[in-house]
């Protein structure tokens, strides 16, 4: 099953380079544009499609033309709790040695009361296995979503522990794609598919 991920458009929290986290912002008039000017390539028109219930996902979902998605909790971003609303570079500057150590456990990385991205890899592992039981079980599914969340699913992909530079250097305006084979197995297949007609 090929599985594309479609990050949400912007919103002024990410125009400012705010966290986002749960907090339920929504897109930007720059960030409607830009999700109203998004064209899926063949293979993702009609499949299975899943939304984060925050709006800002919902409402790409809708502007890019994808069609009854189905709301996923699962694909709500990560929980950046008492960080939510700030910037990482303010982040540093405070929290100097320790925030450094935090970052440098890569999956382990936990923001205060919030949520690291290995706990968004397991919810990611049980999305993926309810995807493998879906009857007929698809050829495509496209999930919209947030970039804690497909950063942590491409890490899976990739092997990537997070910890010094990616793998791929990603288009957040651009699908990004992977294989999940029936056994659950997760490789990558396509990245930074333009969205451009």
């Amino acid at each position: 099953m090929r599985i594309g991920f479609l990050r949400h458009g912007p919103t002024e929290w990410n125009e400012d380079r705010r966290l986002q986290g749960h907090a339920d912002i929504p897109l930007s008039a720059g960030g409607r544009a830009k999700a109203a000017g998004y064209r899926l390539p063949d293979a993702f028109l009609g499949v299975p499609a899943f939304v984060s219930p925050l709006g800002r996902a919902r409402e790409t979902a809708e502007l890019a033309g994808v069609a009854d998605a189905a709301e996923e909790p699962l694909l709500i971003e990560m929980d950046w709790g008492a960080w939510e609303g700030q910037r990482l570079p303010d982040l540093r500057e405070r929290f100097g040695k320790e925030m450094e150590l935090n970052e440098a456990r890569g999956l382990d990385f936990r923001p205060p009361g919030g949520e690291s991205p290995r706990e968004v890899q397991a919810r990611m592992a049980a999305l993926f296995d309810r995807l493998n039981r879906l009857r007929p079980r698809p050829q495509s599914c496209l999930l919209v979503t947030h970039k804690g969340v497909i950063r942590a699913a491409l890490a899976l992909a990739f092997g990537w522990d997070m910890t010094g530079k990616p793998p791929v250097r990603l288009d957040w305006s651009a699908l990004h794609v992977v294989r999940l084979d029936a056994d659950g197995t997760l490789e990558p297949d396509a990245m930074n598919v333009s969205l451009l007609p």
